[in-house]
Order: structure tokens, then C-alpha cells, then sequence
């Protein structure tokens, strides 16, 4: 596919991502996505079979931005703490934002889509957090910016607090103070 066929795959990709937020996964039709785009039915479907197919490569592209810029991080030998202030606040910001929280839609994806042949994708992307976070944790703890911890706990703390305050904004009033005293626990239990 040529440069043009890319960028009008990332575009389908960010305008659906905004559906996904607004309607949920099951709620979002291939006709939805060609009114966001202004594709027709038949530019739509030379990029992409299924609103499944649109989800799946957005959840797997929200996953590694986030390892890859985690991974050049600390490639480039930047403090720990600076990296960890940086991530919260951007989970911190996420958790606030429930215009474009994807829980309500990533719930409704693997829910309805968890078969044998997916090899369960939910459970990878899972895993693949706690391996990010592991690493980094790990990078953190040598390099004595970290307590030594229990990174098992620590990666429960921030991956089931995250998207539970992510799931819950889509459909209760959020306290703002909320995210805040879970960062605020987080740096406190880690940092030296």
C-alpha cells in the first residue's frame, strides 16, 4: 500500500477512534465510519473488512506508542522519575478525559469478540502492560531512583486502577481529586 493508502488508513483509524469513544465498540457500524471519513462503502472496505479490523489496529497501535516511547526513554538513559511523572500525567489526563475514553468500547471488543482463534487478545494486551511495566520498573529500581518494590503489586495498582477510573468516567460524575491521589499513591510507594 502507498503512502496515500496509509494516510487514509490512519485517518479512518482517528476518526473511528472517536466513534469508538462516543457509541462504544458494538454500537459503531462500517456506514458510521464512512459518514466520519467521507469514504464511500466501497473506499472503506479497500482499507479495512470490519469495524472489528478497524478496533484491533487501533488497541495494537495505542500499545506500542506507548512501549515505544517508554523504550526510547530509557534507551536515552533518562531519570526514571522524569519518565514516571511523565507517564501518570498523561494517565492522569486519560482518566479525566471521558470524551475519548475506549474502556467502555475495549470491554465491549473482547467481550463480544474472545474466541479460541484470537488466542485471546485481551489477555495479550495485558500481558503486554505488564511487560512494559515490568522493564520499566526493573530500569528504575537499578538504577536506585526506584524503591525496591514489588513490581507485581505496583503494575496491579496502576493497570486496574487506570482502567477502572477510565471505565467508571464513562458513565459516573468523576471526582478530579480522584486521579490525582492515585498518581500521588503510586510516586509514594515508588519513588526513593
Amino acid at each position: 500500500m502507498g503512502k496515500k493508502g496509509e494516510e487514509t488508513k490512519k485517518d479512518i483509524r482517528e476518526k473511528a477512534t472517536y466513534l469508538f469513544a462516543q457509541k462504544g465498540f458494538k454500537n459503531v457500524t462500517m456506514k458510521d465510519v464512512c459518514f466520519a471519513t467521507g469514504l464511500s462503502r466501497g473506499g472503506l472496505y479497500r482499507h479495512y473488512d470490519s469495524t472489528t479490523q478497524i478496533f484491533s489496529e487501533i488497541v495494537n497501535e495505542l500499545m506500542s506508542v506507548q512501549d515505544d516511547e517508554l523504550s526510547e526513554k530509557m534507551d536515552a538513559g533518562l531519570p526514571a522519575p522524569q519518565i514516571l511523572d511523565e507517564i501518570l500525567e498523561r494517565y492522569r489526563q486519560e482518566m479525566l478525559d471521558n470524551e475519548t475514553s475506549l474502556s467502555v468500547a475495549i470491554y465491549e471488543f473482547f467481550s463480544e469478540n474472545f474466541s479460541d482463534k484470537q488466542d485471546n487478545l485481551l489477555l495479550k494486551q495485558y500481558q503486554y502492560s505488564v511487560d512494559m511495566w515490568s522493564t520499566f520498573l526493573t530500569y528504575g529500581i537499578g538504577r536506585g531512583e526506584f524503591k525496591d518494590v514489588d513490581c507485581k503489586e505496583i503494575i496491579d495498582i496502576i493497570l486496574f486502577s487506570y482502567q477502572g477510573v477510565r471505565m467508571y468516567s464513562t458513565i459516573l460524575p468523576l471526582d478530579e481529586q480522584i486521579p490525582s491521589r492515585i498518581i500521588a499513591h503510586i510516586k509514594k510507594v515508588l519513588l526513593v
